[in-house]
């Protein structure tokens, strides 16, 4: 596979496609290159997913109530 349709796999993985990259990938995808631009669609988002596995950490502690503070609905405080 060319440079340009591996590069276009990977984004492909991400999901991150513009307009002007789905028109790309359906332009692999119409050529004899398509089995392979799909396998390595496949290994990108695998190889994604166990970085995301191994690099995963929890949260602070305060993000939970800094979260939960900004999308509380305001509160009448004129009773």
């Amino acid at each position: 596979m060319d440079e340009p349709s591996l590069d276009l796999a990977h984004t492909v993985a991400l999901g991150s496609i513009d307009d002007e990259d789905h028109e790309a990938v359906v332009a692999v995808l119409g050529t004899a290159a398509r089995d392979e631009f799909r396998t390595e669609v496949r290994n990108s988002r695998a190889a994604l997913a166990a970085l995301a596995e191994v690099t995963a950490a929890p949260p602070p502690p305060a993000l939970r109530a800094r979260l939960l503070e900004a999308i509380a609905p305001e509160r009448d405080t004129a009773s």
